[in-house]
């Protein structure tokens, strides 16, 4: 084979790091950015939160000597955003709204990240700053009352107190409190559990699973009722001894002997068959089994609450609606000053390395408020297509696909698609994430469209409105939906209703 030298001309798309970064901070969620902006402060000396800002926030001193421009727009960081691979984060011109009294410098940016002039480092993270959140005494209420949360073993101990116990017995039961589930279901055996602490010694098992069995009776008549339970049967079995005696009652009882599936199918025949009651009362037994709960333990659980903060804020202004950032949401970071200085005056052995750490910091900060802006373009877009939702609700939502955003906006479709996933919006009817706003579309008898959402929001009108005891089939809703003038087949319906946990004809009928 023969040895030669060639040339080829090809073009390739390459990544630079800052953009990389840049991706990466638009699809990530406030949450997850907020640890980001974390890790990055604990890596990189020379980022810092500006304390500055927060100061004349505790003050009110926010816009003290400070031009604000008009613009609804408010960023934290006073960069402008590069220019570089600009076509997967879209990036628009920053706010006029500032802070810093210093002098500001202009920098150029090139395609792989570098700067020609060196700014002031005084100037970075030294936007207007942001709102400050009036909901500080409610945050401390709720949490008291999480620091006083009493847990379901909590709650059972307390009641065990007032049991006169041999040491034995009390700590049979005990040890059964604490093998509850969450549901307030006891899921091991007592013979399982008893082998567990015995091991080989049979005669000790047998001791120990006695020992259950009447802790698990005193168990049995503790608060809440049905705690202890082993199934659901025995659960509402339990409630029901607390329930008045009568004949609906009683056939209650007879019911939770029975088979689960014919209960949860609400198949009165059978059920009064086997359990020799009538059909009445047989429906009055179930509507008497509705009111418990079959999971007694549930009430107990602390339940971590991730409340949801909005990314954008969209709020009623004279005719129209202005979109601005939350800025309770926007990192308030800036360069080390010292740092920094100290770097220009002594640029020896490993200035590079530090050079380099520097130029990090100022990536970060200016890719997140480019994160910021494209977050803001792109609602102030949606809000824009979708002005009859915030007049009117979701029953006016129009077809909205990402092209159109992205079309509108000269962005990529993967973009919009990391802007809107796990980013939300805070309106006059509730927060919503920004994909919500997307919906196919239905045809209309006119040739129109209809909103997917829309159609859905029809659904669930149509069934909050129907007779109990005449439930509201897919069929039936397919057909009230074409009298609108909406092409939606039974299939369709089948899934909106679905989407929206709403339970099958069947199930919601009232007996």
């Amino acid at each position: 084979m023969k040895q030669g030298l060639s040339l080829r001309v090809s073009q390739h798309l390459a990544l630079t790091p800052q953009l990389q970064q840049s991706i990466r901070l638009l699809q990530l969620s406030t949450l997850e950015l907020s640890q980001e902006v974390e890790q990055m402060l604990d890596e990189n000396p020379f980022l810092e939160v500006s304390e500055e800002t927060a100061v004349r926030e505790e003050f009110g001193l926010e816009h003290v000597n400070t031009p604000v421009s008009q613009d609804s727009r408010e960023f934290e960081s006073a960069a402008e955003p590069g220019s570089g691979g600009t076509e997967d984060t879209g990036t628009s011109p920053a706010s006029d709204a500032e802070v810093s009294a210093e002098p500001k410098l202009e920098e150029s940016w090139e395609g792989d990240g570098s700067v020609e002039t060196t700014p002031d480092d005084s100037e970075w993270g030294s936007d207007a700053p942001a709102r400050k959140n009036n909901n500080d005494e409610g945050d401390t209420e709720a949490s008291d009352l999480t620091g006083g949360h009493e847990s379901l073993q909590d709650h059972l101990h307390r009641q065990s107190l007032g049991l006169r116990l041999s040491e034995e017995d009390r700590a049979a039961l005990h040890f059964l409190i604490e093998s509850l589930n969450d549901d307030g279901y006891l899921e091991d055996s007592l013979a399982s559990l008893s082998a567990g602490l015995a091991g080989s010694d049979l005669e000790q098992a047998e001791e120990l699973e006695q020992r259950f069995a009447m802790a698990l009776k005193l168990l049995h008549h503790m608060e809440p009722a049905g705690v202890g339970a082993r199934n659901l049967a025995e659960c509402l079995g339990l409630q029901l001894l607390d329930c008045k005696d009568c004949e609906e009652t009683r056939a209650a009882i007879a019911m939770c002997r029975q088979p689960m599936e014919l209960l949860a199918k609400r198949d009165v025949k059978r059920l009064s068959h086997l359990c020799g009651f009538t059909e009445a009362a047989i429906k009055g037994g179930i509507a008497v089994i509705g009111r418990l709960d079959p999971k007694p333990g549930r009430r107990f659980v602390n339940v971590e609450r991730n409340l949801i903060v909005p990314d954008v804020i969209v709020i009623k202004s004279g005719r129209g609606f202005k979109v601005s950032l939350n800025g309770d949401v926007m990192p308030r970071l800036r360069v080390h000053d010292i740092y920094a200085n100290a770097l220009k005056q002594h640029k020896g052995q490993g200035g590079q390395a530090l050079q380099q750490r520097l130029q990090e910091a100022r990536w970060f900060i200016k890719n997140i408020q480019q994160r910021f802006d494209t977050i803001l373009r792109v609602s102030s877009a949606i809000v824009e297509r979708q002005k009859n939702f915030f007049t009117h609700g979701e029953l006016a939502m129009r077809p909205l696909v990402l092209r159109e955003i992205a079309d509108e906006l000269g962005l990529h479709e993967s973009t919009i698609s990391r802007v809107t996933t796990a980013k939300y919006m805070g309106t006059p009817f509730g927060t919503f994430e920004l994909k919500y706003f997307f919906g196919s579309a239905l045809g209309t008898e006119t040739g129109g469209n209809a909103s997917s959402t829309a159609v859905r929001a029809l659904i669930k009108q149509f069934v909050s409105s129907e007779s109990l005891k005449k439930p509201l089939s897919d069929n039936q809703i397919s057909e009230m939906l074409k009298e609108q003038g909406i092409e939606c087949a039974r299939r369709t319906v089948a899934k909106y209703r679905e989407a929206l946990r709403i339970a099958p004809a069947n199930l919601r009928k009232s007996l």
